[in-house]
């Protein structure tokens, strides 16, 4: 599988060109608008009545779930025949949030419907191993593969004649991740502050890149990369350009960014019981 290129920019905007998005986003030029699923008008009746019932059955649970609770709602869509499956992939669409997850194997991608997300596994072979809709504010995989890739402690990195407030930035950062999950976001500003390209570099070596990455899209992208420090993320702004416009550093169990609003959810379960009943 190709990796998600994720290049952690070290001067400000502009000064440096950014990798291509991964292939299987599409970047787009302006903020999508949300578009009711058109109707299956050429689906056989049996492919109909299993997408109905599989759609039914999980906007039902979705309806009873604790948006962000502790509790995982997720429906496994293997089970589905081909053909009802591609009604269910039409329906749901893409979202604006995309992720990749290195360890384990997986590749994550919001449906047009905030807060429902397509999440699947492969295996080292490259294989899709499971295939899932999960129900919350960003998957469950996201949060739990950013701890496992987490250190407890970070090993040292000596700091050059160049490198001026990167420790310090850092003793910053290892203070706030100290605080524990609960704690309101720390976020560093690198772009406003008087930090060296060595600053930066040194920060880069000294947090390492983890194993998740997400991609936020709207004006523009937010490209959101885990490092191995619990709890810490470089989080990045590009422009409708792709022109990087912010590049920060956030202490959050995930940057808020990336999240599902519980408003946004709230939208998604009336346009999807909506369109249910443009089925009956």
């Amino acid at each position: 599988m190709k990796p998600f290129p994720l290049p952690v920019v070290t001067l400000g905007p502009g000064s440096q060109p950014v990798d291509e998005a991964a292939d299987f986003v599409r970047l787009p030029d302006m903020m999508s608008v949300f578009q009711m699923p058109p109707h299956p008008l050429d689906a056989s009746a049996a492919a109909l009545a299993e997408a109905r019932a599989f759609l039914t059955d999980l906007h039902a649970a979705a309806a009873a779930h604790e948006f962000g609770g502790r509790a995982l709602l997720a429906r496994d869509v293997t089970t589905l025949s081909a053909e009802a499956l591609a009604l269910v992939n039409e329906a749901f669409g893409e979202g604006e949030v995309a992720a990749i997850v290195e360890e384990p194997a997986m590749r994550l991608q919001e449906t047009g419907f905030p807060g429902f997300w397509r999440v699947r596994g492969f295996d080292a072979a490259g294989a899709l191993a499971s295939d899932v809709v999960e129900v919350g504010p960003v998957p469950s995989v996201v949060r739990e593969a950013a701890l496992l890739g987490s250190r407890c402690r970070l090993a040292k990195k000596l700091a050059g004649a160049g490198v001026t407030n990167g420790p310090s930035l850092l003793t910053e950062l290892v203070a706030a991740s100290a605080r524990g999950d609960d704690a309101p976001a720390h976020v560093i500003n690198l772009t406003l502050l008087p930090v060296t390209p060595d600053d930066v570099n040194w920060l880069v070596a000294a947090l390492e890149i983890g194993p998740v990455t997400l991609l936020s899209r709207g004006y523009g992208n937010c490209r959101i990369t885990s490092t191995r420090l619990r709890n810490t993320w470089w989080v990045q702004y590009f422009n409708s350009m792709n022109t990087l416009i912010l590049n920060t550093i956030e202490v959050a169990p995930v940057p808020e960014v990336a999240l599902a609003a519980p408003d946004d959810f709230g939208d998604s379960l009336a346009r999807l019981g909506e369109w249910l009943q443009t089925l009956e």
